[in-house]
């Protein structure tokens, strides 16, 4: 049974119970409840989906993960590799992101990108390659992202044409064309997209974050910029290419209508026996090289709304707090409107309309908590005031047991969703090997309850008070800087008395060279 259908059996089944047989849940067998909260459920158990169960390392060196699901007569063969920012050469800024777009999308060996194109439309296939977080639940069908360090290329074809698709993808990965247009194309595309880098404030806010929790020197930071773009030549990329895109740097994932002893033929052949075999392991991305800067920021732009970012560079995801300090955010600001920052900056004040924490624990070294909302300009200063006090107010007393127990619940029966589809499973886990996890903690999933399970309110306190130093803290703001700074006179909230001395003022970065411009200076 997939879990598709499993799922849909679930929901006519839970229906039906609630529809027919109310008391069939009651703590009293002899009847219907007085009220909801007297309903009794049986504990909640799920068995996440195995990764030894689905892999299979090729005689290439790729690693796949075949999931078989017959509900629907489509293959989807994504294959990840280790190749993004953190390789570019200085003054080939882009030059990952370009060989990654272009490997689907400038022809091959034999066939020009038009005839490409041509063919894949006559299947009513896809056939796409790119960089970075685009890779969503359009390809895996549960939303797995993938960081600027790696790229991917994928086809979803009819299972009839399987043959077809997989000898399409294959070509575009050992010989890509790199056709002139499309490259042109390419560049003259994120030339017309640099003119709007000033547009947005969440855009500004984005890159200065980045910098300001990494620093400019980090590989994160080093910005595509005219230049870098325009001295991109075609032999640039196929040096990348021949040295990363290779079936030693391929994780696969593979789901949909096949049998797996035949799919695991298919892929022997395809995989094998290229000239290229892509450098193993590609370095992984490095951490930066310093600490966060912590402090007080502001850009000035003109806009009625300020945006605000609030946070410090934390723990990666194989940390021995990462559990607790996941509970810890989803109390604090992640869990929507249960959370504490919500309530108290939306729900009480009406401050803002999205309040939002996350801790999403790094996958090759330590990532940033952040808080992230919207404020009237006139406004930022208190709603900055409140979350400085729910961040304090976390560190310095213990969440109530039932707060706990809501999210770790919530965790847990959240785990499934990941594992919906076919496409999901394999993508979950394959993403997991290409960053590591599976080497480093293949019981992961298996685990997750328990984990969640052991953390007691005083782990969340601890690692509060662990974490969340509010000395350590980046605070940046983007917004009109002369209204952010006058403050909101009806509480006595001011930029300058909640940071001690006025802000850093941060300049807009000219969007071709992305070096700042004069700093400006706040009204």
């Amino acid at each position: 049974m997939t879990i598709q259908t499993l799922s849909r059996a679930l929901r006519a089944l839970l229906l039906a119970s609630c529809v027919l047989a109310p008391a069939g849940f009651a703590a009293d067998a002899g009847g219907i409840v007085a009220h909801p909260d007297q309903l009794t459920f049986k504990p909640f158990t799920y068995a996440p989906p195995k990764a030894a169960d689905h892999r299979i390392k090729l005689g290439s060196g790729a690693v796949a993960y075949l999931v078989s699901d017959h509900a629907t007569p489509l293959v989807t063969i994504t294959v990840i590799m280790r190749m993004g920012a953190q390789l570019d050469p200085a003054g080939k800024e882009g030059l990952a992101s370009a060989t990654a777009n272009q490997l689907t999308k400038s022809g091959t060996a034999t066939m020009t990108a038009e005839q490409v194109e041509a063919r894949v439309a006559a299947l009513g296939a896809t056939l796409d390659s790119g960089n970075g977080g685009g890779f969503g639940g359009g390809f895996f069908g549960g939303g797995v992202p993938l960081s600027p360090s790696e790229s991917r290329a994928s086809v979803t074809v009819l299972s009839k044409d399987l043959d077809e698709g997989l000898a399409l993808l294959t070509a575009c990965l050992k010989a890509p064309a790199f056709q002139a247009d499309r490259l042109k194309l390419w560049k003259d595309q994120q030339l017309q997209a640099m003119k709007g880098r000033n547009d947005e404030s969440g855009a500004i806010e984005e890159r200065e974050w980045s910098v300001l929790q990494n620093g400019a020197e980090h590989w994160s930071n080093h910005f595509t910029t005219k230049a870098s773009i325009e001295g991109l030549a075609a032999d640039d990329l196929r040096a990348c290419q021949k040295r990363y895109v290779g079936p030693r740097n391929f994780v696969l994932a593979v789901s949909g209508d096949f049998d797996r002893a035949e799919m695991t033929k298919k892929l022997e052949k395809a995989f094998s026996g290229w000239a290229n075999a892509g450098e193993h392991p590609a370095p992984p991305p490095a951490p930066a090289a310093g600490g966060a800067r912590a402090g007080w920021f502001m850009v000035d732009k003109d806009v009625n709304q300020g945006r605000v970012s609030i946070g410090l560079p934390t723990i990666d995801r194989y940390d021995p707090d990462y559990a607790a300090a996941r509970i810890m955010n989803d109390i604090l600001g992640g869990g929507g409107f249960t959370s504490w920052l919500v309530n108290r900056i939306r729900s009480d004040e009406g401050l803002a309309y999205s309040v939002n924490s996350s801790l999403p624990g790094g996958v090759y070294y330590p990532a940033s908590w952040r808080l992230v909302y919207q404020s009237k300009v006139r406004s930022v200063a208190y709603a900055t005031q409140l979350a400085f006090e729910q961040i304090r107010r976390m560190r310095d007393s213990l969440v109530t047991a039932d707060e706990l127990q809501a999210s770790r619940e919530k965790f847990v029966q959240s785990l499934p969703v990941q594992f919906e589809t076919a496409g999901a499973i394999a993508g979950v886990l394959a993403a997991d090997e290409a960053t590591g996890r599976y080497e480093r903690d293949p019981n992961y999933y298996a685990e997750y309850g328990k984990r969640l399970g052991a953390v007691t309110v005083a782990d969340v306190q601890r690692v509060a008070r662990r974490l969340l130093d509010p000395a350590k803290m980046s605070v940046l703001m983007v917004g009109n800087a002369k209204d952010m700074m006058m403050g909101d006179p009806k509480h006595d909230a001011s930029i300058p008395k909640l940071a001690g001395a006025s802000p850093v003022m941060l300049a807009l970065r000219d969007p071709f060279t992305m070096k700042p411009t004069e700093a400006a200076t706040a009204k």
